[in-house]
Formats: structure tokens, C-alpha cells, sequence
């Protein structure tokens, strides 16, 4: 029997991630293919600080512990649909 690969997406609720475009993000449920739909599991967290101790953009996701900047529904669709298209569900 295998593993069912559950997608954790972790938006982060901070005040300069939901500005930046993060405010949209809870919606991805809403814009999921059918085929990933049951694979994904949203959530919210609280500020990790990504945005003062790095380079980065934010809104700020994390996806089964991977860091993403500039997240928008697309990107983050995009992500997971090429990990379920190569196999490489971290």
C-alpha cells in the first residue's frame, strides 16, 4: 500500500506578505485542477521573518517545507503539477 502525497501549502498571514498579494492566496482551493484537488491542503502560519532575513519577494509559501517567493495561485498550481508530472514529491 502506498503513501497518499498530501501538498502542505503553508500561506504566511504576515501584514507585508498579505499586502504584497498573499491576500488572494486562501482562494487557491477554489482554483485547484480536479486532478490535484484531494492532494492539497491549505493552511495559514504565522510570520517566519522570510522577508527580513532574506533577498527575497514576498508573499511567502511554504510547500512540504519548501520556500517559495512571489507565490501567486499560478505559481503555486504550477509547482505542484510539475512535482506530480516528474515525481518528485518532496
Amino acid at each position: 500500500m502506498t503513501e497518499e502525497k498530501i501538498y502542505k501549502v503553508q500561506i504566511c498571514t504576515g501584514t507585508l506578505c498579505h499586502v504584497m498579494g498573499g491576500a488572494e492566496l486562501p482562494a487557491l482551493e477554489d482554483h485547484l485542477p480536479e486532478e490535484i484537488k484531494s492532494k492539497v491542503k491549505v493552511k495559514g502560519m504565522v510570520c517566519a521573518n522570510y522577508c527580513t532575513e532574506t533577498n527575497l519577494k514576498p508573499p511567502f509559501v511554504l510547500i512540504n517545507g519548501e520556500l517559495m517567493s512571489e507565490a501567486s495561485i499560478d505559481k503555486i498550481i504550477h509547482y505542484i503539477q510539475n512535482c506530480e508530472k516528474n515525481d518528485t514529491f518532496k
